[in-house]
């Protein structure tokens, strides 16, 4: 196994013997939450399903998110975060949402976020948010460190409930 696929392991334990289900909404990760998620045998246990909302356009017909719900909230902050969280997991029924919104690189993004910013959130019958700053340009591997931290904190939030 890889790392990625690794920490995915613990929290899709937890979520399969729950019979608990997940939603993911990634954008600068590009994918790799959900690939290493559904990287663990017996994923169609827990997985609902989720995408790379990576634009705006995305973000509107996949999530329902329109411009007046944006209104005063910008991408790759943890509200914004949050709030992806909440709706994945509305939008697919399941019982957990997972998301991540950043700037992987090699620049920041249009609204000043360094190379390696990202807000990860969990909404369920726990909500978390965390932001992680890399330092790093290298987009990558800022990639992989976004996916792990959110898998990281996917696990967090499943600990928190019995």
């Amino acid at each position: 196994m890889n790392p990625l696929s690794t920490l995915a392991a613990a929290p899709a334990t937890l979520l399969t013997a729950r019979r608990q289900t997940l939603a993911v909404a990634e954008s600068a990760a590009g994918g790799l939450i959900s690939a290493a998620l559904l990287a663990v045998p017996g994923a169609s246990a827990y997985f609902a399903g989720g995408g790379v909302i990576y634009t705006g356009a995305a973000r509107e017909h996949l999530l329902g998110i329109g411009k007046g719900e944006m209104q005063g909230l910008r991408a790759a902050t943890q509200a914004y975060a949050q709030l992806v969280a909440r709706r994945v997991r509305e939008r697919l029924g399941t019982t957990w949402g997972l998301s991540e919104t950043g700037a992987a690189g090699p620049s920041g993004n249009r609204y000043g976020d360094a190379a390696g910013h990202a807000c990860i959130a969990v909404s369920g019958p726990v909500e978390l948010v965390a932001t992680l700053e890399t330092g790093s340009a290298d987009r990558e591997a800022n990639m992989r460190a976004f996916a792990e931290r959110a898998l990281q904190l996917l696990n967090e939030a499943l600990q928190k409930t019995p």
